[in-house]
C-alpha cells in the first residue's frame, strides 16, 4: 500500500503525462491545418501551373510546324555542278570520289553531275558562279585543298577562295558549297579525304543536296525569291 506522499507523486506524474500528450499532438494538427490553409488560400496556383504547361506545349507545336529541314534525298530531276581544283590533286581526286559516292547513295544519278577541273582554289569561285548563274544546276560544290607553307600565300588563297565561294552563292541565289580543305600538312588533308576523319568531299555533296531541297521547298511555297543568277 502506497503512502500518501507516494500517491501524490503518482497522481502528479499521471497529470503531467496527460498534459504532455496534447502538447505533442498540437504541432501536427497545426502543420496539417497550415498546409490545407495554404492550398485553400492560393486556389489559382495549380491552375496557373497547368496553364503554363499548356502554353509550352502549344508553343512547341507552333515552332515545330514552322521548322523546315532540307531532305538529303535528291529529287530525280536535280542537277549538280562540281568544281575541283587540280592543285594537290592527290587529295582532290579522293575528295571527288567521296562526292561521287555521296551523290549516288543519296539518289543522284552521276549523269546529273557535271564536273569541271580548274588550276587551283583561287579559280574555283569564277567557274562556280558561272555555273550557278546558268540556271541549270540546283547546287554547286567547290572542292580544293590548300596546305600551309612557309609564306603568307596560304592566307591569301584561303581568304580569296572562302569569300569567292560565298559570293558565288549569295550573288546567284543558288547554293554553292565550300568543300575546300585548309590544312597545316598533307597528312591532315589525307585524313579528311577518306582517312580517319572521313571524306569531306562526300559531306559537301550531302550539304549541296540538303540545301537544294531546302531552297526548292521555300520557293515552292513562295517563301524565298527565285534564283536570280540567270538574269544577272
Amino acid at each position: 500500500m502506497l503512502c500518501k506522499h507516494t500517491q501524490a507523486q503518482a497522481r502528479a506524474f499521471a497529470s503531467g503525462a496527460q498534459s504532455v500528450a496534447p502538447r505533442l499532438s498540437t504541432p501536427r494538427a497545426v502543420v496539417s491545418c497550415s498546409k490545407t490553409s495554404a492550398a485553400a488560400a492560393h486556389p489559382a496556383t495549380a491552375a496557373a501551373s497547368t496553364s503554363r504547361r499548356s502554353s509550352v506545349r502549344v508553343l512547341a507545336a507552333k515552332q515545330e510546324a514552322n521548322v523546315r529541314h532540307g531532305s538529303v534525298v535528291a529529287a530525280p530531276s536535280q542537277k549538280y555542278g562540281v568544281v575541283v581544283g587540280r592543285f594537290n590533286d592527290l587529295v582532290t581526286k579522293l575528295l571527288l570520289e567521296g562526292a561521287y559516292g555521296a551523290f549516288q547513295s543519296h539518289g543522284v544519278s552521276l549523269d546529273n553531275v557535271e564536273v569541271c577541273w580548274v588550276p587551283g582554289c583561287f579559280e574555283l569561285p569564277v567557274v562556280a558562279k558561272a555555273m550557278a548563274k546558268s540556271g541549270k544546276f540546283d547546287a554547286v560544290v567547290c572542292i580544293g585543298v590548300v596546305v600551309r607553307g612557309a609564306t603568307t600565300h596560304y592566307d591569301a588563297v584561303v581568304s580569296a577562295a572562302t569569300s569567292g565561294v560565298l559570293n558565288a552563292s549569295t550573288d546567284t541565289g543558288v547554293p554553292v558549297v565550300f568543300g575546300v580543305l585548309t590544312c597545316d600538312s598533307m597528312e591532315q588533308a589525307l585524313d579528311r579525304a577518306g582517312g580517319k576523319v572521313g571524306n569531306k568531299g562526300g559531306e559537301a555533296a550531302i550539304t549541296a543536296i540538303e540545301m537544294a531541297n531546302l531552297m526548292a521547298s521555300l520557293r515552292g511555297d513562295g517563301l524565298a525569291a527565285p534564283a536570280w543568277g540567270p538574269k544577272a
